[in-house]
């Protein structure tokens, strides 16, 4: 087995319905219950019209502008999957188009996530697969490898295992681990509750904003006497 060109298959993947109940929550509660700290990288935009992303990862390395790797990934993809590629953010070259796209919807592919181009940028927002890539050029792709599918990547510092969970929405993209996904799931769905609380308390004109003060005076912050 060569590493850097290889091709396993997937051990696990995260259950359908922790992805369902993920669907239903903002990327930016789950991304504050897992600390702040982790994030895909800012750069990777929505290509897609509207919708929110959510689906089992299915891993792709791949040198840029390649995509033969690629193109096994969707063949090699379940309903319900993410394919995630790692292509070095490089932009010169299209990962993909639209005719990726159409087999791609065939397959039930929920999503993509492509640290590297797109074209056909018009035929990605008519079909409104969840997408996200690092930009668009007319400049198509090759086609000779090498690459893996089902090994871990990185998307700026965010580490994805195959089988992992993946969200996104306007806000940006999110991997919750397979062994950590039932107990985010508990903490985002509370943080949510708490927050749809407060913006009833908001629109009431009963939000306690008491705690503004509390931690100014935590910090030693010197404020004006009533």
């Amino acid at each position: 087995m060569t590493v850097g060109n290889r091709i396993l298959q997937r051990k696990r993947r995260v259950d359908g319905e922790l992805v369902k109940a993920f669907s239903e929550l903002p990327v930016a509660v789950v991304s504050d219950s897992m600390s702040r700290v982790f994030a895909g990288g800012s750069s990777l935009r929505p290509m897609h019209r509207d919708g929110n992303l959510a689906g089992v990862a299915l891993t792709v390395r791949t040198r840029p502008g390649d995509n033969l790797m690629l193109h096994k990934a969707i063949d090699m993809a379940e309903p319900g999957d993410v394919i995630v590629c790692d292509a070095g953010g490089d932009t010169t070259n299209a990962l993909m188009g639209e005719l990726m796209l159409a087999y791609a919807v065939k397959k039930g592919v929920a999503g993509f996530v492509l640290n590297g181009a797109i074209r056909d940028l018009d035929g990605f927002r008519e079909t409104n697969l969840p997408t996200f890539a690092a930009g668009v050029t007319h400049r198509g792709p090759y086609k000779n490898g090498p690459g893996e599918v089902n090994t871990p990547i990185s998307l700026g510092g965010m580490v994805i295992e195959p089988g992992d969970l993946i969200l996104g929405d306007s806000d940006g993209l999110l991997a919750v681990p397979f062994d950590d996904a039932a107990t985010v799931l508990e903490a985002a769905q509370a943080k949510h509750a708490a927050e749809e609380n407060q913006m009833a308390a908001i629109h009431a004109g009963k939000n306690d904003r008491s705690w503004v003060d509390k931690a100014l005076q935590a910090t030693g912050c010197s404020m004006p006497r009533d």
